[in-house]
């Protein structure tokens, strides 16, 4: 997404108009999705940024249409914007690959761990346990039966715990960058908030946390300073702290694995491995007492 928003970024810097920048990233394979924006542009007459809405399938590519479409509206330098919004996509992207290499470790221990209870089945029959005869008493369906919904449980919650810490969230300092592209195009601080909200959400992005960036644009003007370098600044330290924060997440997911760990999928082992074998002891000494 990033080298596709480059390369459109060079192209309109060079000369080219929007529509044929496109043409030319469809016709020399840029990104795939240069071919349906073209098609979309040949088909209606619409602009490029609502083109590329229709088009997009992600949120990356949603954020490169709600930049194209502030850019066009609040008349901004389309090629500056762009390359604005691919340094944002590499790093979240950059951020997003720090995050898998911090929590594969987690991520396999999880995997790896929920099928314990199971294979301590496998290893109870192995040791010659009489499963089926266990099955058959009662204390040996109530064991069988409780380590499996242990088991199933204990996967269930690893699995949450997994996927809530490798969810990927919204794009950090959004909101900050296309305030700042409006304003660049001239517009007042309340009309730049304004047309930033209304692009993310007509490119079917949630709604951007302009919290901050109001609160940048006020300090901009209490101290006199520009506010597109501190909102710049402010979208910058926001994708560290993601950065950060994805790395944060996923040491503590090493941690919050335990809590599962220990409540559901270690008991399961005990119910599904070591009673079967215990009650199948307890059975054939009782047999060869009498």
């Amino acid at each position: 997404m990033a080298a596709l928003a480059e390369s459109l970024a060079v192209m309109l810097d060079a000369g080219l108009t929007p529509r044929a920048a496109w043409n030319a990233a469809a016709d020399h394979g840029v990104h795939p999705v240069a071919v349906a924006v073209r098609a979309a542009l040949e088909r209606k007459t619409e602009s490029c940024s609502t083109a590329l809405a229709r088009a997009a399938t992600t949120d990356d590519l949603r954020s490169i249409a709600a930049v194209w479409s502030v850019a066009e509206v609040a008349g901004a330098p389309l090629g500056h914007a762009l390359r604005t919004i691919a340094e944002t996509l590499r790093d979240a992207a950059e951020a997003d690959r720090d995050a898998g290499v911090a929590l594969s470790g987690p991520r396999a221990t999880a995997r790896l761990v929920s099928w314990l209870p199971a294979g301590g089945v496998l290893m109870a029959a192995a040791l010659g346990a009489d499963l089926a005869g266990t099955a058959a008493s009662p204390a040996g369906a109530v064991a069988l039966v409780g380590g499996a919904l242990l088991m199933v449980a204990g996967r269930w919650w690893m699995r949450s715990l997994v996927r809530r810490a490798t969810a990927r969230r919204p794009q950090p300092g959004l909101a900050e960058e296309l305030i700042a592209i409006a304003l660049q195009g001239g517009l007042s601080a309340e009309a730049a908030i304004r047309l930033a909200g209304d692009a993310a959400g007509g490119c079917g992005l949630a709604p951007p946390d302009d919290g901050g960036a109001r609160a940048t644009v006020q300090l901009a003007g209490a101290a006199g300073v520009p506010a597109v370098e501190l909102l710049t600044a402010s979208a910058r330290q926001r994708r560290r702290s993601a950065r950060s924060e994805a790395r944060s997440a996923a040491a503590a997911l090493g941690v919050r694995l335990m809590v599962p760990l220990g409540l559901c999928v270690l008991p399961s082992f005990v119910l599904l491995a070591v009673a079967p074998l215990l009650l199948s002891l307890l059975s054939s000494t009782a047999e060869g007492w009498t």
